[in-house]
């Protein structure tokens, strides 16, 4: 009897022994073939598939409790077994909610849309034990989300624009005007897409046309369109090329036209007598405070087009003295 249970005692640590050999070569990102590590270890191959279902319900069970989605997988092409570390690159349960919180307010796409991105995201980052969690804490916005007054479809716009981006091509667009104006059509060299404020944006030079009737003719800044209102796209053969030293930087660009109206670029300055600058200073990422005093923040920035006045104005008398330094005179 004791002979016995010695035996199964010894057999208990062998399989423990390998369990923790198989995890630990799969935590240094080591491929596990069945028919090599039986051989290693002297048993079947039936055994070491047991060992390897063990580590699987190890993580399913770890990945139950914590925000990491380690995964045991098998890799068709070579032929064994790995670890698919999901918790490097997946979103933790704070992070899934957060973004879902963003989407919600940015409104951007239709009802069903955005219901459909959550349920993805949510089930694809979120333990299934924690899905009811995350889903109560979003189910009164996602109950009373308001789309927006286009209604439009638009998702499938943006991949296509995104190569045309990236492969320099130019593109041919039909564009709804605003206030029911007659669509006009536009050879474009798009150069980014931007979000704000509700909308997504293309950025682009147009292609001959006759800038005279433009406002800012002469406007070395690419134009602004908003994409739900681009009725037909069509991605053509043409490329067209930007010298690197004349690259469009879209970053620095999107610093300067929070407002999304096209424009000249303006030096702008004004007082500020709210409690705090840092709304103004979100707002304006390329504000800078030139002074402090009792009267309050002088402020200075620089911003593309008219959009900034209308900020000013629903500023009220937080701002005063405000002067654009470059392109105009004061606002009344």
């Amino acid at each position: 009897m004791q002979k016995g249970m010695r035996i199964m005692d010894e057999m208990d640590s062998q399989k423990s022994n390998r369990i923790l050999y198989l995890y630990s070569e799969l935590l240094d990102d080591k491929m596990i073939k069945k028919s090599e590590a039986a051989r290693r270890f002297h048993v079947t191959e039936k055994s070491i598939q047991r060992d390897l279902n063990e580590i699987r319900n190890f993580l399913d069970c770890r990945n139950m409790e914590e925000s990491s989605r380690d995964v045991l997988i098998y890799d068709y092409q070579k032929k064994g077994y790995r670890l698919e570390q999901d918790g490097k690159t997946g979103l933790s349960n704070a992070e899934t909610l957060a973004v879902s919180k963003i989407l919600l307010e940015s409104r951007a796409f239709t009802k069903k849309e955005m219901m459909d991105i959550l349920d993805r995201l949510i089930e694809n980052c979120v333990p299934k034990e924690n899905r009811r969690v995350i889903n109560d804490l979003l189910s009164n916005e996602r109950f009373h989300y308001a789309e927006l007054q286009h209604h439009k479809v638009f998702l499938d716009k943006l991949m296509p624009l995104g190569q045309a981006i990236r492969e320099c091509r130019v593109i041919h667009i039909k564009y709804s005007r605003l206030k029911g104006g007659a669509a006009v059509e536009r050879r474009l060299e798009p150069v980014a897409i931007l979000f704000s404020e509700y909308y997504f944006y293309l950025a682009g030079f147009i292609e001959g046309i006759d800038r005279k009737s433009f406002e800012n003719a002469d406007d070395p800044f690419p134009t602004i369109y908003r994409i739900d209102r681009i009725e037909e796209l069509h991605i053509l053969d043409e490329r067209f090329r930007i010298p690197y030293a004349d690259r469009f930087e879209e970053g620095e660009f999107r610093k300067r036209i929070q407002f999304m109206y096209g424009g000249k670029l303006r030096r702008v300055r004004f007082r500020y007598s709210g409690e705090s600058p840092e709304a103004v200073l979100d707002r304006l990422p390329t504000a800078k405070i030139l002074d402090e005093a009792e009267g309050g923040y002088l402020i200075e920035a620089e911003v593309f087009g008219k959009g900034i006045d209308m900020w000013v104005r629903s500023q009220g008398e937080r701002i005063s003295d405000y002067t654009v330094l470059a392109g105009g005179g004061k606002i009344k």
